[in-house]
């Protein structure tokens, strides 16, 4: 094995005392080395950054580089050390020879590959908490920042940590390609399911949307009696029957009981006048029974009172495991520790922060939103864009923005359609702007398919 410090820059102490296992890396792009082949196996586990050497990080990303390029797997060592020289990784042709020769000679087995992938990357986690062990403690003793803020800011850190992902600094577009091929052919797996958006229930709202895409800011918003909330509670539904996955729901108006009481009509198909009266038969005390038990089962996060602000929801939001979907209701009730007497302000602020509450946590966040009065006073009643009450940054921030109507809301005499209520998807970032006809069955609360008449199974 060659002699780890042979033409490697020098570190700084401090540095050096970091977590890291020379030995090991050496021992990983000596394998590799000799099978490149293993690349793609090693790449699932570890990426340039994970390597402690600054020599390592490039040889690794050299490799890789190779090995994706047509000819890649026929790349040998003259190669690699033509290539290395070429990018100056070492200083001498003589010097990288010497130590690309010396660590190919003692190659450890291949069932090895994994092991040393996990020991380096192992390292690199324990390098990364150390480093925000180290900047935590340089901002508290600074004073600088309130004891919340800081608790924000490690949660934040130890978060993407957790994820996987590295915010801090520029990264070479190659690695993000390497990244983005990868998320490609898992888009053509047998798992492409857990990748793609998270079906909606209604197939043409998918077909215009794709779905409920992660790191999404999707907005719903309508005018009182449109049936926002309902809709979202399907969707809600919906995700967690498609997806498996939890659902977190922020219901800032409505209190828990009133939200589960609507996804048990819903769901036992009981009318929901009679569920709040209480005054049901034996057949849908029964039906009610079942679909409580099945609803107990699902899950759904939900949380209430208004004035939440958006670091507040992240911190509760990291907590869950396998998080789907993040549901709020609604914008115009939540509250920004940054108060401004200027409402459009603070609103624009909130809705940027959602937007990258979306990004962190790569879930889709589902906003509900109200609509001005104003469009009251037009003869044509469907929300535009321009009705989005404080609407400030939200067509800026938002992928995608959703509106319901019901014409026969408005045109008793006139509408043709008293139960059809239209999605009007007006912003679209993943499509064409479109508008679906969806049924809104009102007994039930609940909104199905045009092309089906029942519900999915457990809607």
């Amino acid at each position: 094995m060659a002699d780890a410090d042979s033409g490697f820059q020098s570190v700084s102490f401090a540095e050096r005392d970091m977590p890291h296992s020379l030995e090991t890396e050496q021992a990983l792009l000596g394998a590799l080395l000799t099978s490149p082949e293993r690349i793609g196996t090693a790449l699932e586990k570890v990426k340039p950054d994970s390597f402690f050497e600054k020599q390592h990080k490039e040889l690794f990303r050299l490799l890789v580089d190779l090995y994706t390029a047509p000819d890649g797997e026929t790349a040998d060592i003259v190669v690699v050390l033509n290539e290395a020289i070429r990018r100056g990784i070492f200083e001498s042709e003589a010097e990288g020879k010497r130590y690309l020769y010396a660590i190919s000679q003692d190659v450890p087995p291949q069932r090895s590959i994994d092991k040393y992938c996990q020991i380096i990357a192992e390292k690199y986690t324990a390098r990364q908490l150390a480093a925000v062990a180290r900047d935590l403690l340089r901002e508290v003793m600074s004073e600088s920042d309130k004891p919340q803020t800081l608790l924000d800011y490690a949660e934040q850190r130890i978060y993407d940590i957790r994820q996987g992902r590295d915010v801090h600094g520029l990264r070479p577009i190659r690695d993000v390609v390497i990244e983005t091929y990868e998320f490609l052919g898992k888009l053509n797996s047998d798992e492409r399911d857990q990748y793609i958006g998270a079906k909606t229930g209604y197939p043409e709202l998918d077909r215009i949307t794709g779905g409920m895409t992660n790191s999404d800011l999707v907005v719903l918003a309508a005018r009182p009696g449109m049936g926002k909330t309902s809709f979202a509670l399907n969707l809600s539904a919906n995700v967690v029957r498609e997806t498996g996955r939890t659902v977190a729901i922020y219901s800032l108006e409505m209190s828990m009981q009133q939200l589960v009481s609507r996804m048990l009509s819903t769901a036992a198909a009981v009318d929901s006048h009679k569920l709040r009266t209480g005054l049901l038969d034996n057949e849908e005390w029964k039906r009610l029974a079942t679909a409580a038990a099945h609803l107990g089962d699902q899950n759904i996060y939900l949380s209430e009172g208004a004035g939440i602000s958006v670091s507040q929801m992240k911190a509760q939001l990291r907590r869950l495991q396998n998080l789907g979907m993040v549901v709020i209701d609604y914008l115009q009730l939540m509250s920004s520790p940054n108060h401004s007497d200027n409402r459009v302000l603070e609103i624009s602020q909130i809705t940027r922060e959602l937007k990258l509450m979306a990004k962190e946590l790569n879930v889709p966040v589902l906003l509900l939103s109200q609509l001005n009065r104003g469009l009251e006073n037009r003869p044509d009643k469907r929300p535009q864009m321009a009705d989005l009450r404080e609407s400030g940054s939200i067509e800026q921030d938002a992928d995608i923005i959703m509106f319901l109507y019901n014409d026969y809301y408005y045109n008793k005499e006139k509408s043709t359609k008293p139960n059809i209520t239209e999605c009007i998807v007006k912003k679209n970032r993943h499509g064409e702007p479109s508008t679906v006809d969806l049924i809104w069955d009102a007994q039930y609360t609940r909104f199905l398919p045009v092309e089906r008449s029942e519900p999915p199974p457990g809607m």
